[in-house]
């Protein structure tokens, strides 16, 4: 994987800002962590042109062509298809069924084909890795993960080479950590996950 594009990456914080798509207040993020900023990248990417572009930017990030990009719904959805269309190959995408992630759809892996895992945001890494383990366990080579944003203090771990975009260190910490909870001030979910993770 190459080294994400400085001057895109100045164009997409401004394009957050103008979307509205960094949010501020008290967040109760999909890994179960809470934070005082929220990546609400549905509103960047409403914007076909824009997620297009980004798109783009980020399958530029790959070095060599996979078979197909896999993502997780929700997040993944629309900036893995771009990924894909990018590179000209197939969008497969992940769902949860009984808290497991699973391909459905009709969708299925060959073993050595190619994956790059394409997200919109990273946090704690919880929705790619286990992305990962499933195509993994499918027989599929897993080249790499690529996600628009990659957030936090300290970055995720996924075990396989990972680029992303735009880097933000923006802390989320456990509820019980959470200053914000101290003082008493509401929080509010607005991932999509269902559903907390064990602290």
């Amino acid at each position: 994987m190459t080294q994400a594009n400085p001057l895109f990456a100045s164009t997409l914080k401004s394009l957050f800002l103008e979307t509205g798509a960094l949010l501020k207040g008290h967040f109760l993020l999909s890994s179960g962590l809470h934070s005082d900023q929220y990546l609400q990248c549905a509103l960047l990417l409403a914007h076909p042109g824009q997620a297009s572009t980004i798109g783009q930017n980020l399958a530029a990030l790959q070095s060599e062509k996979p078979d197909l990009v896999l993502s997780p719904a929700m997040g993944g959805l629309i900036i893995g298809q771009e990924v894909a269309r990018a590179l000209n190959v197939r969008h497969y995408f992940t769902e949860r069924d009984n808290g497991v992630m699973t391909l459905r759809r009709g969708f299925t892996l060959k073993p050595g084909e190619k994956v790059v895992i394409v997200e919109d945001v990273i946090t704690t890494g919880r929705s790619s890795r286990e992305v990962i383990v499933l195509a993994q366990g499918m027989g599929a080579v897993v080249m790499g993960a690529l996600s628009i944003v990659r957030r936090g203090v300290t970055p995720a771990d996924l075990g396989v080479p990972t680029s992303s975009l735009l880097e933000l260190s923006i802390a989320s910490v456990p509820a019980s950590e959470c200053a914000l909870c101290k003082q008493g001030l509401p929080v509010v979910k607005p991932g999509s996950r269902t559903g907390t993770v064990p602290q």
